[in-house]
């Protein structure tokens, strides 16, 4: 019981700093403006969509590109990655039926893969490359993945965003599928985790040396992206996107803005989660490699996950049936605390506020995702996406 005790003081400490001292990532208000009739520039875009096996969600996302209202001249450059479903095909039908002079949509086939690249990577680098020689007066690269349906003023908000606050990269965190089962409750926690883990306040911040990105919605300044090392410099990461906001706020210039990630409710991700097993295998492909797969890191995240949300719910209800008052107390505090971070994350997901005090259960089902990559990295399972295998510590 001391051992309770004492865990839950210790949950009712992290909670407080978390909600005083960790930039106020849980308020989830990190928006763009409504953007303006004018942003500022019509400075020209290449937008680069690295695509495999995407035929189910392509034209919804070509054609949000395609019907964008800004004013500027936007190429859109389209690498399929070697795609088995006729995605290369609907994209190409979608060029000769919607691209227009202003508008105009490029299908390429990517190159075979070489040793020590991702393939999204490879595809995005030949796609950013492809894009210099049709746009080569392009200001700002739009890096965005194939499943993103973007609302028909995003690229205006984001290129005001980047004008307005000198910033070499605009990110956003689209708005994720969570319509039923599970993901109702475990997408929310999945943004909420990950606004905890970089924290967007301090990452907007070009005083402090956090860093992050969201990979399916990135605008980046040709020239930032340059001095950063280009695409090549990241080829190995898995977690590409925010390996790339570290390197474009390390090589950031002086009176730069550095980087800004923020939160959208109206550009959203086409890929649904319908089941628990769709969201396991998401997380279970990077989860041991955020951890840079230490044994140590792996013990200390699931220590701290068991004492931030597994503590207070079971020392409140002990406390509850032991009579400890304290103890109680202590554990429902934590709990309150850890419910009301929770909310405005699930309101922007548009989810139900019930679902707050339920973080705890996803707690769980994550730290138990974590341990389940561990195991499959240690058994020597690489890890395997749309019929590709990745071993990134063998090319490490």
């Amino acid at each position: 019981m001391a051992v309770v005790i004492a865990m839950a003081w210790l949950a009712l400490a992290i909670w407080l700093y978390l909600m005083m001292f960790r930039g106020g990532f849980w308020r989830a208000d990190q928006r763009l403006p409504a953007p303006t009739p004018d942003p500022g520039t019509t400075a020209e875009v290449a937008a680069v969509i690295p695509a495999r096996d995407e035929a189910e969600v392509i034209e919804v996302s070509l054609r949000s590109l395609i019907d964008q209202d800004y004013a500027g001249k936007l190429t859109i450059v389209l690498v399929d990655d070697h795609s088995r479903d006729g995605t290369r095909e609907v994209a190409a039908r979608v060029a000769r039926e919607h691209g227009r002079p202003d508008r105009r949509l490029v299908v390429a086939d990517a190159n075979e893969l070489p040793p020590k690249w991702s393939g999204k990577l490879w595809a995005m680098a030949q796609g950013v490359d492809r894009a210099a020689d049709l746009a080569p007066d392009a200001e700002y690269l739009l890096l965005t993945d194939a499943d993103i349906a973007h609302a028909p003023d995003n690229l205006r908000g984001l290129i005001a965003k980047a004008e307005a606050g000198r910033f070499d990269m605009v990110s956003l965190m689209v708005l994720l599928a969570c319509e039923r089962g599970w993901s109702r409750l475990l997408v929310p926690a999945f943004v909420f985790f990950f606004q905890k883990l970089y924290p967007f306040p301090l990452v907007n911040n070009p005083a402090r040396p956090e860093a992050g990105a969201a990979g399916g919605c990135m605008l980046v300044r040709r020239t930032a992206l340059q001095r950063a090392g280009g695409i090549e410099s990241i080829r190995t990461e898995l977690i590409d996107d925010c390996a790339l906001g570290r390197r474009i706020k390390r090589f950031a210039q002086p009176g730069s803005g550095g980087i800004w990630l923020g939160l959208t409710d109206t550009t959203r991700s086409l890929r649904p989660y319908p089941g628990l097993a769709d969201i396991w295998d998401m997380v279970r492909r990077t989860a041991f490699t955020q951890l840079h797969y230490s044994t140590l890191l792996l013990a200390g995240t699931v220590v701290g996950m068991a004492v931030i949300y597994l503590a207070p719910p079971v020392a409140a209800v002990a406390g509850l049936i032991t009579g400890d008052a304290g103890l109680a107390g202590a554990g429902l505090a934590a709990w309150l605390l850890m419910a009301a971070a929770f909310r405005p994350t699930l309101r922007l997901n548009r989810m139900p506020l019930y679902l707050a005090p339920l973080l705890p259960v996803a707690g769980l089902l994550y730290t138990a995702m974590t341990i389940d990559s561990a195991i499959q990295h240690w058994r020597g399972r690489s890890v395997t996406w749309k019929g590709r295998v990745y071993s990134p510590t063998a090319d490490r």
